[in-house]
């Protein structure tokens, strides 16, 4: 995806800017609505995948006490 944006609005945003170049995006910056710069990542910067839900499904046991009392509390009780 293209992103046009005026300089002076990129200034404001330059961190979220970058981001969606780190993303992938390209990112147009324009004076006067013509175009005087392109962000894009840098080579070989990619973004990591986002985790899916439920992918670590499985991969840990839960104790069927792990809520109980310790017994170290027991006087706070």
């Amino acid at each position: 995806m293209t992103r046009m944006i005026e300089i002076a609005a990129a200034q404001i945003d330059l961190a979220e800017l970058i981001e969606a170049a780190k993303n992938g995006d390209e990112v147009v910056i324009t004076r006067d609505h013509l175009p005087v710069a392109k962000l894009v990542a840098v080579p070989g910067e990619k973004p990591r995948p986002r985790p899916k839900f439920g992918s670590a499904k499985g991969e840990f046991v839960m104790a069927d006490d792990f809520d109980a009392p310790l017994e170290d509390f027991k006087e706070y009780m």
